[in-house]
């Protein structure tokens, strides 16, 4: 399909560039703040698997602190997180830097949300479809329910959209997201600061990353 093999990284490209320019004050404004606030660094990145399971380095601006427990490793999220990056967090500008990944190649605007290196190892097969695509700043678990849907809820989502992903679909989760984004809907789970981690399925089998190479190939 002409969309999917080439006009959707047109308009990629285009609206990431647009957005960077049309928000590049902000950008700039929170790259010092956060500098001084954190300092340091005010980005923070990491490798999360992307397309075909491939890894790259994702770009957020950072939102919480580096401080590390008796037992040399960091603190838990709730202990972390600043009160500069819930806010940061709950108006999504956070997101802001992975225009960058987008413009790069790396992501798309819509696709499925990059998770940590950790859970490969802990997907069924029909999750690991997730890698199909690229995956997005935003997506169609993201205007379903966000962080505040079950874990099981959202691969599912993902996975439906690898299905069904076209120009019209995507158009609709942008002008949803930001309207969500607005709103301040479906930031965090109850009971968590940032989302819960993913614990697996045990009932249902899991995937080893020798699974991931049959969809790499």
């Amino acid at each position: 399909m002409f969309y999917r093999s080439f006009l959707k990284r047109v308009i990629d490209v285009f609206l990431a560039l647009a957005m960077l320019i049309l928000f590049s004050p902000i950008f700039l404004i929170l790259t010092i703040f956060l500098s001084v606030y954190h300092l340091g660094n005010p980005f923070f990145s990491q490798s999360r698997p992307g397309l075909n399971g491939k890894n790259f380095l994702i770009l957020k601006f950072k939102t919480m602190k580096d401080t590390i427990g008796p037992n040399g490793e960091l603190l838990p999220d709730s202990e972390r997180l600043t009160k500069v990056g819930k806010w940061v967090r709950k108006t999504s500008l956070d997101e802001m830097p992975q225009l960058l990944n987008v413009i790069k190649g790396d992501m798309s605007l819509v696709g499925p949300r990059p998770l940590l290196e950790e859970y490969l190892e802990l997907y069924t097969d029909e999750q690991a479809r997730r890698h199909e695509v690229k995956p997005g700043v935003s997506g169609w678990a993201q205007i379903n329910g966000r962080n505040a849907i079950s874990w099981d809820k959202k691969f599912d989502l993902d996975v439906w959209y690898v299905d069904n992903y076209g120009f019209f679909l995507d158009w609709k989760i942008l002008f949803i997201t930001l309207f969500n984004v607005l709103l301040g809907k479906g930031i965090t789970q109850k009971g968590h600061v940032t989302v819960g981690k993913f614990k697996g399925n045990s009932e249902r089998g899991s995937l080893t990353r020798s699974s991931l190479s049959t969809i790499e190939s």
